[in-house]
């Protein structure tokens, strides 16, 4: 893959790390009134609510909540007392969940009081609010009660919630089960689908349905729901989504289809409108972990109405598309969703050979020589999906790494490629990182070692970090590792204490791809660093996770170091747990025994390691 001439002149940049956004405040509480005496309910004047209009919550009735839950939250966690206090106060919520939800503070108590809720409360607390769906669904506040009700379904779901069902002794007349709300809320949604999933607020309620569906929770979607209230919250990348699987019934499935199948019907606005288009993004990864043969139909209806418009002069209609923001974030997904050969083959029809067409998409940024200009508008996430599905597919992955270094500034001279780590993780250029004057910038000069090793290392950027360990993962990670060897120790052990740049030296210990010659290069350099690691939050983490993987003589290296500062490690608050797990006092009093038992465990490891590669 060719890459075209460098102009003479080229001013370093500072890639930024991606915008930041301030989350939503949270809510306060005044302290409780104690667990022993329960908080009086408010006056029921205020219990109608008209459905015609956003109803009001007096003073009065929020401070009846504040209290109630902080009573709650004080209260022992089993026993008839606090059944009694969950029961009054759910009674109470039931009679004024409306208005309770269009409150700010009222909607916050309420989410943290359907923590608590039992199952048939929660049912009687979701019918008030899905009476007014629209209502609920489209407000700024309401929707993310709807959203916690939702959130209680793997806890109400389970056997603990069928045994408290049966117990009930129905006296409080008929009632729909939980799933039947579930179904029945699926069934409202999928019928004016598009106005849902179109509103600002409206949308939080579809994705987290698409989940509940589904069995699946996404940590993306509950990070969001847990920390903002606020339409402005930051959306998660799709990297960072650690799903959460539970049981759920078929008929939940058999809706999740129904509802997928909807996107087919106006494909066009959920691959354009942005809020529409967050409502797809979810679907797809719920449905690529459930239902993976719709994931592929999806997928494909996605890629064919793409494809289907008018070509671009430049050749696929694609590229035109790859230039606006919403459609290029859907394909990213579709990307990180596709099975290897329709990946391959989505290349091979439509981007091979258009490399410099692509210098402007914010997609396959990576594979543009103009990849510089791209990352400096602050769009480095989707450079990191990319590099992670090279990395999941197994192709591309020398092309890829060549753009970056030209990206960055250190292909050229070869001497600079060894400056590749520390500039990836700070999101820097060669001339950046290291302060070069534009007189220096003007023609590229040989890299200094003496230069290197007197800066220290820059501040380790959490995108840098993932694109260090994708890079790690590669088949052929050599550049990135003897990058990594060139660092001295006190830059190595920065970067290991880095809350982001520990994860790098994870992906050093846990890469299939890194020897174990490799990998012993690397980590040597740390050698007289371990007690400053010992008495770091995240050094001690990467300690820990290179004592596990360490022979017999390398512990025993650590252990010595570490012996000579017994007394400090145990007064540090990480230390003494590294202390602990080393076994240092039985190091230092009685060796003998200490590499008895270092050995035997050696011994199991072997032998464990001997069964998994069988």
């Amino acid at each position: 893959m060719g890459l075209g001439p460098r102009p003479p002149h080229k001013a370093g940049r500072r890639f930024p790390a991606g915008g930041k956004r301030g989350l939503g405040a949270k809510g306060s509480g005044r302290p409780g009134a104690g667990r022993q005496r329960q908080p009086c309910p408010p006056s029921d004047r205020h219990s109608e609510v008209a459905l015609d209009a956003q109803p009001h919550l007096s003073p009065e009735a929020l401070g009846y909540f504040r209290r109630a839950l902080s009573a709650l939250k004080e209260a022992p966690e089993t026993g008839e007392e606090r059944e009694l206090m969950v029961h009054n106060v759910l009674k109470e919520v039931e009679a004024q969940a409306l208005a309770l939800a269009t409150n700010r503070t009222g909607s916050e108590m309420l989410q943290e009081l359907l923590g608590f809720s039992p199952l048939k409360p929660l049912c009687r607390v979701w019918a008030a609010l899905c009476s007014n769906l629209r209502l609920v669904a489209c407000h700024r506040c309401a929707v993310h009660v709807l959203q916690s009700a939702l959130l209680q379904l793997p806890r109400l779901l389970g056997s603990l919630a069928k045994e408290e069902e049966e117990e009930e002794d129905g006296k409080d007349g008929p009632l729909e089960t939980l799933e039947e709300l579930v179904l029945g809320l699926a069934s409202e949604v999928c019928d004016d689908f598009l106005f849902y999933c179109g509103d600002t607020h409206g949308s939080f309620l579809v994705r987290t349905l698409l989940q509940v569906l589904g069995g699946t929770l996404l940590e993306s979607e509950r990070a969001r729901h847990r920390g903002s209230q606020s339409p402005e919250a930051p959306r998660a990348p799709a990297r960072e989504c650690k799903p959460t699987d539970f049981e759920v019934p078929d008929t939940f499935l058999n809706r999740l289809q129904d509802l997928s199948s909807c996107f087919l019907k106006d494909i066009a606005v959920f691959i354009t409108d942005k809020i529409s288009s967050f409502c797809l993004q979810v679907a797809l990864q719920i449905l690529y972990r459930k239902l993976p043969q719709f994931c592929v139909h999806l997928c494909n209806a996605v890629i064919g109405y793409l494809s289907s418009r008018n070509s671009s002069a430049d050749g696929s209609p694609l590229l035109l598309f790859l230039r606006d923001q919403t459609s290029s974030r859907l394909l990213e997904q579709v990307l990180l969703v596709l099975e290897p050969p329709r990946l391959q083959s989505l290349f091979g029809d439509h981007f091979h050979g258009q490399l410099q067409t692509l210098a402007l998409s914010p997609v396959f940024e990576e594979l543009s020589p103009a990849l510089e200009a791209v990352l400096a508008q602050g769009r480095p996430g989707v450079v990191i999906a990319l590099v992670g599905a090279c990395r999941r597919v197994g192709a591309l992955q020398a092309q890829v790494l060549q753009l970056l270094l030209e990206a960055f500034h250190c292909a050229e001279p070869s001497s600079r490629q060894v400056a590749c780590v520390p500039l990836f993780a700070t999101l820097m250029t060669y001339e950046v990182y290291y302060g070069l004057t534009q007189e220096e910038e003007a023609v590229p000069v040989e890299h200094q070692m003496e230069m290197a090793t007197a800066r220290a290392l820059g501040e380790v950027t959490v995108l840098g970090s993932l694109l260090l360990q994708h890079l790690l993962h590669f088949s052929n990670p050599s550049l990135v590792l003897r990058s990594l060897g060139a660092l001295t120790g006190p830059q190595l052990l920065a970067l290991a204490q880095n809350p982001a740049g520990s994860h790098v030296l994870d992906a050093v210990l846990t890469s299939a791809s890194v020897t174990r010659k490799q990998r012993r290069r690397v980590l040597k350099t740390l050698k007289g660093q371990y007690v400053a690691l010992a008495c770091s939050r995240h050094g001690s983490r990467v300690l820990d996770a290179i004592w596990s993987g360490a022979a017999l003589g390398a512990r025993k290296e650590i252990a010595a170091e570490l012996g000579e500062w017994n007394q400090e490690l145990i007064r540090d608050p990480f230390g003494h747990h590294v202390a602990r797990n080393v076994a240092l006092a039985t190091f230092l009093k009685r060796r003998e025994a200490w590499e008895q038992q270092q050995g035997a465990v050696a011994k199991r490891r072997r032998a464990l390691n001997s069964v998994l590669e069988d």
